[in-house]
């Protein structure tokens, strides 16, 4: 703003020369030329006047540029060049109001006398100062409606924008408990709003923040937990196993050592899901979490099933001979958190269905058992996300198996969805095809 003062001050100089110049210049060239001619032409009119006084009319032959009258010492009017003329009353008016005039003499003697009228430098002196004050006044509004500007921009722009200023500014820093006032008049009031709605964003986003982190540092608390849990039974049952070989008996049971065997699979098994799972979502959390696809014939998405079904609980249907774009191993990550998540909640028989979709093939995966409530089914796939049923289950859990899966979908170009209707959970896959 300091540059519009500048520019103001700058036109305003500039307007007050050229008005003060212009008074100068009409004023000299009315006064120094016009008068000596007029001067050097009254000399003239009364010269020719004393000549001819007995017979006036010999003048109307004169050109002398300039209108006249003839008074005689009585102040009768004797000759006049115009009807202009018998306006002037006698020679006592005509020095009072400062018209030019001179003696009509002969021989010494005073004949009468010669007045010039005020012809056009009256009405040339009126219409300049006209123009003076004319002028004048458009500079003092000029002036003023420039000042009124200045002050309309600094109030309602300026200000409002060093407002938002300081309000990004205090952003900046981290205050965002104080709104952004906004006034009514302000022309930025819309602009002004979403300012202030950035502000309340941020700082849900930041109390959302403070959340998770508090959240990730209860499942960092309850993941020590979960895993000291099987790592206890490993250590409990390699000790018991180390007791047995040490006294002899262990080559008395096998099915004794077989069952002590499978525990310390199933509690390593354990373990590896958990671990998994959490650096499966460290590399999501670093940008680093990538797929690789390939065309692949449907049928390995069965290959894919039975891998992970341990306990023989899926029955696969019909698979369409098509090919799908997936990352195999990625894939199975995928299917495999799916068929866990049901041995943990549901423990029932799992139904694998195919069905094609456009460009699309559709695996739905569906367990019998409780299912999920509707306000939570819009949450199992919430990253840490565990509901009721692991509660009540108690079993070892990270929330991260849907979300990854359903982040590993995402990346495949296909979709997670998870339905609940009556009886079980269906989780559809939907994978494109090549």
């Amino acid at each position: 703003m300091n540059k519009y003062h500048r520019i103001l001050i700058i036109v305003s100089a500039v307007l007050l020369l050229g008005l003060l110049a212009f008074t100068l210049y009409t004023g000299k060239r009315s006064g120094a030329s016009s008068d000596a001619e007029r001067v050097v032409a009254l000399n003239a009119i009364a010269k020719d006047a004393g000549e001819h006084w007995e017979d006036l009319s010999f003048l109307s032959n004169k050109t002398y540029g300039t209108n006249y009258v003839i008074l005689n010492t009585n102040n009768d009017l004797r000759y006049a060049s115009n009807e202009d003329g018998s306006s002037i009353r006698g020679l006592e008016e005509a020095m009072k109001n400062r018209l030019l005039y001179a003696y009509v003499t002969r021989n010494g003697q005073v004949l009468g006398s010669v007045i010039l009228p005020e012809e056009g430098n009256g009405s040339y002196q009126s219409m300049r100062m006209q123009l003076i004050l004319g002028f004048g006044l458009i500079f003092i509004i000029f002036v003023a409606c420039a000042l009124l500007y200045d002050r309309y921009v600094q109030k309602n722009i300026i200000q409002p924008f060093q407002n938002l200023k300081n309000f990004a500014g205090k952003v900046a820093e981290g205050h965002l408990d104080e709104p952004l006032l906004m006034d009514e008049q302000n022309m930025f009031g819309a602009f002004s709003e979403s300012f202030d709605i950035m502000r309340e964003q941020l700082q849900e986003s930041r109390e959302r923040e403070i959340a998770l982190q508090k959240k990730e540092r209860e499942l960092v608390a309850s993941l020590s937990h979960d895993l000291k849990t099987p790592i206890t039974g490993v250590k409990l049952t390699t000790e018991l196993l180390k007791a047995k070989v040490s006294s002899g008996q262990a080559g008395e049971d096998p099915a004794y050592l077989l069952e002590k065997l499978d525990n310390i699979y199933k509690k390593a098994d354990q373990i590896d899901v958990l671990v998994s799972d959490l650096f499966s979502s460290t590399l999501d959390d670093l940008g680093e979490f990538t797929v690789s696809c390939t065309d692949e014939a449907a049928a390995v998405l069965c290959d894919i099933i039975k891998k992970y079904d341990d306990r023989g609980l899926v029955t696969i249907g019909e698979i369409p001979n098509v090919l799908v774009r997936i990352d195999v191993r990625r894939m199975g990550q995928v299917i495999g958190n799916v068929i866990v998540n049901s041995y943990k909640y549901a423990n029932t028989r799992i139904d694998a269905s195919f069905a094609l979709q456009e460009d699309y093939l559709q695996l739905v995966i569906s367990d019998h058992g409780p299912g999920v409530s509707p306000e939570e089914l819009s949450l199992i796939t919430n990253k840490f996300y565990r509901g009721k049923q692991w509660k009540e289950s108690k079993e070892s859990g990270s929330g991260l198996g849907l979300y990854i899966a359903k982040t590993l979908m995402e990346k495949m170009d296909g979709e997670l969805l998870a339905e609940s209707a009556g009886e079980g959970l269906s989780i559809s896959l939907i994978i494109p095809l090549s």
